[in-house]
């Protein structure tokens, strides 16, 4: 794909410089180096596994960090040998820009082709051998089907006895599976024994340890929950990590780094914007210029967030009405205001004091918050990061009035998502589509 897209992209630059149909001389070195380099990052970061290919979770992302690390590969080693002016430069930045959206669009087609024959069972990852309790396999195949992921399962191998670990009617058991496993030669060994049961786990580790084999334990069905889980090892600790932490300590200092800079340009370039709106919510109706209203933040912490007044009332007790279509209450500036989303300018305030991000899940009155919490499974996650003055709910239509359980619900799942798939080209899409796309003006009041 990358000496197909160098060729093309050569072609085109070729004919617009020349006006005839040919290519660089410098094509076939650039591409050789290009698509060499590209293969040779994929095969460092361990991507050319069938494994990673039966998701597509990811799998653009991956792309087009192997393409960056290329390209930045490729121009240090122009630098160290001199010949930078050996390759057009067009043709160059060219190739770059046009390969972000091929490498990823053909890396999801490649993920697709192999889930799809993966799933018909033309394409196998590994060859797995199954022992455990019958209980525990038919549960493990029924909730999680191998054979999707890749896995083409050689043989099975059933626990019959009853007595205790260690005892000669299961040394039998394990003897004739091991036997059998040599005989099939399987990949991988999983076995499938409750995770409470150590001597029989510890009794078949044993007994398929001397067979060139690797061996898995059985995931327990609470892992299923979480998706990210995997073993950590700290000095001569291990231990199973279910969940991390939202951001890493350098994830938050990129955010914080971002929200501060892009919080301050924001206010100087809308200065003028935010005086003239002042001044026109004095004229428009009795009260104060900002609506400040308690909202809970970080790990739940109260704080007080700005707002421009669009109502007659500023409600911020234990009952908070929320604002309806056509509410009575909405000012009649209020109404070009919400539209517009201009009454949340002066949030970027909270962003420079440190209370919101430009992005995040929206923060809602402590009462709302109060009365989800209780309706809500883990409603609460949403305060395991800064709120946002946009977030990924909004530009998917997802604002307004939640006047019904499962409106909310199907808010608080899309920042869920945002929280467990947090990258920093995220929150830039984000704040793209929070001025461009329709979705994100949807349902204005």
């Amino acid at each position: 794909m990358v000496t197909a897209l160098i060729y093309v992209v050569s072609f085109i630059y070729h004919v617009a410089a020349t006006g005839l149909p040919g290519i660089e001389r410098s094509t076939r070195e650039l591409a050789a180096m290009l698509a060499t380099l590209f293969v040779f990052v994929n095969l460092m970061r361990g991507r050319y596994r069938i494994a990673n290919y039966l998701s597509t979770r990811g799998q653009m992302g991956s792309a087009l960090v192997a393409w960056n690390i290329t390209f930045v590969a490729f121009l240090v080693l122009l630098f160290l040998a001199k010949i930078a002016d050996h390759y057009s430069r067009a043709i160059m930045v060219a190739t770059y820009l046009c390969g972000i959206p091929v490498i990823a669009l053909s890396r999801s087609a490649v993920v697709r082709l192999v889930a799809a024959g993966s799933r018909a069972g033309r394409i196998t990852a590994e060859r797995a051998f199954l022992i455990g309790r019958e209980a525990s396999i038919m549960g493990f195949v029924t909730r999680h089907k191998p054979w999707h992921m890749g896995f083409a399962v050689t043989d099975v191998a059933f626990l019959k006895s009853s007595g205790e670990a260690g005892s000669p009617a299961l040394a039998a058991d394990l003897a004739a599976a091991a036997a059998n496993c040599r005989a099939r030669r399987p990949d991988a060994v999983f076995i499938a024994v409750p995770w409470s049961d150590q001597d029989t786990i510890s009794a078949c580790v044993d007994a398929f340890m001397n067979l060139p084999v690797a061996i898995h334990l059985v995931p327990e069905p609470i892992m299923e929950r979480f998706g990210g889980a995997h073993v950590v090892h700290t000095g001569t600790l291990s231990s199973l990590r279910l969940t991390r932490q939202p951001l890493s300590t350098a994830e938050v200092a990129t955010k914080r780094a971002f929200d501060i800079v892009a919080a301050a340009c924001g206010i100087i370039l809308t200065l003028p914007l935010l005086l003239l709106i002042a001044a026109l919510i004095r004229l428009d109706s009795p009260g104060p210029v900002l609506f400040r209203q308690r909202r809970y933040g970080f790990n739940q912490q109260a704080f007080r967030i700005f707002k421009f007044r669009t109502m007659t009332t500023t409600d911020d007790g234990q009952v908070v009405v929320q604002a309806k279509r056509n509410d009575p209450r909405i000012t009649r500036l209020g109404h070009l205001l919400r539209r517009y989303n201009l009454d949340e300018l002066p949030q970027l305030l909270n962003v420079l004091a440190g209370d919101m991000s430009l992005v995040g899940p929206r923060p809602h009155a402590l009462a709302h918050d109060i009365e989800f919490e209780r309706k809500i499974a883990n409603y609460a996650r949403r305060h395991n990061v800064k709120p946002g003055i946009t977030g990924w709910a909004q530009v998917n239509g997802l604002r307004g009035e939640t006047d019904t359980d499962e409106k909310m619900a199907m808010r608080v799942a899309y920042d869920h998502w945002y929280i467990d798939n947090w990258s920093f080209w995220l929150d830039i899409t984000i704040l793209f589509r929070t001025v461009l796309s329709r979705k994100a003006f949807a349902n204005a009041r």
